[in-house]
């Protein structure tokens, strides 16, 4: 096989109808519109039902900033999240901390703050300090023998 050989399939060539060019071209004249009424005219706006209410325009509206309106969540905190089993990579005894993950680059961005998840497992005994926890990797880092302390703020 070479480039010279390749041609395109011929499903996709097909050429695009040119309506409204003649009697012979099978769509000349009314260009496939039909006999007079509302479509052989100009545009007919999407959703329009012959002057009753359209759907979405029955539908209430939901006004103003709050959780409730359109599910944006004004109040929703963005943490960076980390599991359990990225503690591992530390040594026993080691204070682990928020901007030290940062410095490190294993966390790009911190959001609203840390929060530790409790995904893998955990080995040596880690002092982890974050925002939050869940109760799972809460539970996983005291039983390997670490601590967990929730920072403020």
């Amino acid at each position: 096989m070479e480039l010279s050989s390749l041609h395109p399939s011929a499903r996709g060539r097909k050429t695009r109808k040119r309506v409204g060019r003649g009697h012979a071209s099978g769509t000349g004249k009314t260009a496939g519109r039909g006999q007079k009424g509302q479509h052989a005219r100009s545009k007919v706006a999407r959703g329009f039902q012959g002057g009753q209410n359209p759907r979405h325009m029955q539908l209430p509206k939901l006004r103003g900033l709050s959780n409730k309106s359109h599910n944006i969540g004004i109040f929703r905190k963005e943490f960076a999240v980390m599991n359990v089993g990225d503690l591992e990579r530390f040594e026993a005894g080691t204070v682990v901390e928020p901007e030290m993950l940062c410095r490190e680059r294993i966390v790009k961005k911190l959001g609203a703050g840390l929060k530790i998840l409790g995904e893998g497992e955990l080995s040596r005994a880690v002092h982890v300090r974050a925002h939050a926890f869940s109760a799972s990797a809460r539970r996983k880092i005291e039983e390997a023998g670490g601590t967990a302390e929730v920072i403020e703020g």
